[in-house]
């Protein structure tokens, strides 16, 4: 066996074993009626796992081992998510690179799409498993798989007959670049100089304002115009509030109206309402019942004829002029702004010209512009879902962790818009509406359900509707769909609600509000609204050393196998270089990498990752990943690993000894083994009271504790003094630290339990493994008062470390300020100073003393309560 920790070679093997025996499988536990069961979010097929992966899998694997111990039927639902337009632009710019301007057929660049999905579906299976994470793999899910797909169809037939589904105009975040729209959680906003033009509207009024003075960075959309607004309390207005002024580039006329919203302090307190391009202003539109002008079409170009409709979102016949003057048509909006501030500074309409900071929206995976589009779109509605999706966490049906995320869940709640549900895309879930030629609409699952459910004629045409459902939609579904709903309802009876959800915080709007959302409305048992899970546990997010976020084209991004299984300093090079989207930061990004990892990251294992990550969790929004504490972990890996090689040496030596590690009175065992037994229990009884509040980085800062300072630095040294050869209370002591460690660190526990039980005379069956051992209990047992002297001990052995005294010195001991009981038990204890070579034991009754050392120029002040006086003989 080697003498530092390396199990490489191992982990694999260790883990096919626990897959084989079944032990993933929630049936192991038969005669156990107590269930544990808790849903991974499904990682996006996009590509590998990175470290923030790794982190949620590792609290994961944690908090499902440890139920495993406690002896429940366990269930950790994995699977993967088809994550629509992501990935169909990483397929699509992968095609493109290989074959630029090449046009791809939606049914080829389906097939490529497949093609990535099985090979990085598989890719994602293979790291987790090497990250240990004790997954059932036999009801794994793909959110685009045909069980799934069912599932989204039954959730959207539901939610539509319920009168929660409606198709309507309004205006969206729209990137004319792809022809897609995006939520307002899938764009950038960045700012950037800008001007402001003021432009002078005339008054259709015989008052004394001839004009009024609108500013706008958007000059372009002025054709869009259906009304200026001015706030009621302004006097400068009051006079023409109701009347028209005249749009300055086709003349058409435009009501002047008031609202509450105008702030008459900006600017001149007078805006122009564009509601089919302007956010605020279709909000305006619709208290208002203006109609809605759209000049641009999907594309972004200004139509030869604009589209109006009412603020129904109903198209209507033209009662104003809606044809565009020819030469701003087919223009884009750069090129239309261009041509509208010309014409307007010929016809001296604009005052004056400042220069500001203007927000410009761009898509996140793809930093093309975005624009506001009025365009028709599937809506979910969401207030009186959002209502009792806040009624159930204030009642404590569900609960978060930490409770100050709370706070971040309600505000998003409260301040709820309708969801819009469709996408532009062609992966994805297809909306299950189908259209005859009359535009009728029929509500089911494929052709053959509408016919024979509508008794329509077999040879109608029929044509489905063209639209995607938003990723977030089905995988708002996942807690419940992913157990088999609505088919299997054995599996959902049985497993729901779950007893977890671990989600990081960026996600809790996104996934976590919907799944409680869509739970609520479409799982009841007896008639009563269910909920998904019953605690969340919200993490940061990991971000390299710096408090940087983790990103490709920063090149900071760490690959957690690459920690496992370790990485020459040329090869992370290489695939740091390969990701970069922005080749000016190339030479900063080698630069950063060679200071960071000079000789690349050598090999850490599986276990000393996981302690690192679980030892990092905390409650703030961002945690650094910080490999001084993966070394730490390293270190604590081979503590344990040498401390169990100790172990085994020395049973093997003595093996003619039967070893039960059951005892039956403890008070006849030696002090240092009763104090090590009660700093055990001290730690079993942390463990299960932290692990209930999911403080999992303190359950490693107790480990680690017992490990590296009482087990190792202390116990262990004690037994070398003592000279012990049987050792049962060490064998004992392993044992118990193996099943704790377990959930932390499995493959080092597993590696060890496997050599150990074979010696341990109290197990009977010789195939035990440890991952489906009873996990050790806190007893509630009286140990010998006496066990302080080891205290005493320790600190003697620190103090001579200090001072740097050879252990094989005689030393006389003097102990001062100190008790009756405490003179008695030294005294009894006497054989245990032995083995520091003390010679004498001195009790003296002054409070303080100071020493005279020859080792010393100067007095050395003591303010222990013990004393040391030492002489060579």
């Amino acid at each position: 066996m080697k003498k530092k920790y390396n199990l490489e070679k191992k982990e694999k093997k260790i883990y096919k074993t626990w897959e084989k025996k079944g032990f993933f499988k929630p049936n192991y536990f038969t005669k156990n009626l107590n269930r544990f069961s808790i849903i991974m979010p499904p990682p996006n097929i996009t590509g590998s796992l990175h470290i923030g992966h790794a982190f949620q899998q590792t609290i994961m694997d944690i908090i499902v081992r440890y139920n495993r111990m406690l002896g429940k039927k366990t269930i950790w639902l994995m699977g993967t998510d088809h994550a629509g337009i992501s990935t169909q632009i990483i397929v699509e710019n992968n095609i493109y690179k290989k074959e630029k301007n090449k046009k791809i057929k939606n049914n080829e660049l389906k097939k490529k799409i497949w093609l990535w999905k099985k090979k990085y579906e598989k890719k994602i299976y293979k790291q987790t498993k090497l990250l240990g994470s004790s997954v059932n793999w036999d009801i794994t899910r793909f959110s685009l798989d045909k069980n799934f797909s069912y599932s989204v169809k039954k959730a959207f037939i539901l939610l539509y007959n319920k009168k929660l589904i409606y198709k309507s105009k309004k205006i969206i975040y729209w990137d004319k670049k792809h022809k897609k729209v995006l939520s307002d959680l899938e764009i950038n906003k960045i700012k950037k100089i800008s001007c402001n033009w003021f432009i002078k509207y005339k008054i259709l009024t015989k008052s004394k304002i001839k004009y009024i003075i609108i500013s706008t960075s958007k000059p372009e959309t002025i054709l869009g115009d259906t009304a200026l607004a001015v706030n009621p309390k302004d006097e400068r207005y009051s006079k023409i509030i109701n009347e028209y002024a005249i749009n300055p580039i086709n003349n058409n006329y435009i009501k002047i109206i008031s609202d509450n919203s105008i702030n008459p302090n900006k600017g001149y307190g007078c805006i122009r309402i564009t509601p089919a391009h302007n956010f605020k202003n279709f909000d305006i539109a619709k208290k208002h019942k203006l109609n809605m002008i759209n000049i641009f079409n999907k594309k972004g170009f200004i139509r030869y004829k604009s589209e109006i409709f009412n603020y129904k979102g109903k198209k209507i016949k033209n009662k104003i002029n809606l044809y565009n003057p020819n030469w701003i048509v087919n223009l884009s909006s750069k090129e239309a702004k261009i041509k509208v501030i010309n014409f307007l500074k010929k016809k001296k309409l604009i005052k004056k010209i400042e220069k500001h900071h203007k927000k410009i929206f761009l898509n996140k995976r793809t930093n093309s512009i975005i624009e506001p589009f009025l365009t028709d779109q599937w809506y979910l509605k969401t207030k009186k879902l959002s209502k009792k999706s806040i009624k159930i966490i204030k009642n404590k049906k569900i609960i978060f962790y930490p409770s100050k995320y709370k706070k971040l869940y309600y505000s998003w709640m409260k301040n709820q818009k309708d969801w819009c549900i469709s996408r532009q895309i062609i992966w994805g879930h297809k909306i299950p509406i189908w259209y005859d030629i009359k535009k009728n609409i029929y509500l089911g699952y494929n052709k053959k359900y509408i016919i024979k459910k509508y008794k329509i004629k077999k040879n109608t045409i029929l044509i489905q509707d063209k639209n995607i459902l938003d990723t977030w939609f089905s995988s708002s579904l996942w807690s419940f769909a992913s157990l088999g709903w609505p088919q299997n309802k054995k599996k959902l009876k049985k497993f729901h609600p779950l007893n977890l959800v671990v989600s990081g915080f960026d996600i809790i709007y996104f996934w976590i509000s919907r799944m409680i959302m869509m739970t609520l409305t479409l799982i009841k048992k007896k008639k009563i609204p269910q909920i998904p899970f019953k605690k969340i546990f919200i993490t940061g997010l990991i971000k390299d050393e710096n408090g940087k976020k983790m990103s490709k084209s920063i090149g900071n991004v760490i690959n957690p196998i690459d920690i496992i299984k370790g990485i020459t300093l040329k090869k992370l090079i290489n695939k740091r270089k390969k990701k970069i989207i922005n080749k000016e930061n190339l030479k900063k990004i080698i630069n950063n990498t060679k200071k960071q990892f000079p000789n690349g990251i050598k090999p850490h294992g599986t276990d000393s990752l996981r302690f690192m990550l679980a030892s990092i969790i905390n409650k703030n929004l961002s945690i650094n990943l910080d490999f001084k504490k993966l070394n730490n972990s390293y270190n604590l890996c081979n503590k344990l690993w040498n401390a169990c090689r100790y172990t085994l040496i020395k049973i093997k030596k003595y093996k003619e000894i039967k070893i039960n590690t059951k005892i039956k009175n403890i008070n006849k065992i030696s002090l240092i083994d009763q104090w090590i037994l009660n700093k055990l229990n001290i730690l079993i009884f942390n463990y299960t009271q932290k692990i209930k509040k999911l403080r999992i980085d303190l359950l490693c800062n107790y480990i680690y504790k017992f490990i590296k300072h009482e087990l190792c630095d202390w116990y262990l040294e004690f037994l070398k003094l003592i000279n012990n050869n049987k050792n049962i209370i060490l064998f004992k002591i392993i044992k118990n630290i193996l099943k704790i460690s377990h959930p932390i660190i499995p493959f080092i526990t597993e590696y060890f339990w496997q050599k150990i039980i074979k010696y341990d005379h109290y197990i009977c069956d010789k195939n035990s493994y440890i991952i489906v051992e009873k996990f050790p209990l806190y007893k509630n047992i009286k140990y010998n008062r006496e066990i302080y002297i080891i205290s005493i001990i320790k600190k003697i052995i620190s103090y001579l470390r200090k001072l740097k005294i050879n252990f094989k010195s005689k030393i006389d001991l003097m102990v001062t300020n100190t008790t009756k009981t405490t003179k008695k038990n030294l005294n009894k204890n006497k054989y245990l100073f032995k083995i520091l070579n003390i010679n004498n034991i001195i009790i003296h009754d002054n409070k303080y003393i100071i020493l005279k050392e020859k080792n010393f120029s100067k007095p050395y002040n003591i303010t222990y309560k013990i004393f040391i006086s030492y002489k060579i003989y």
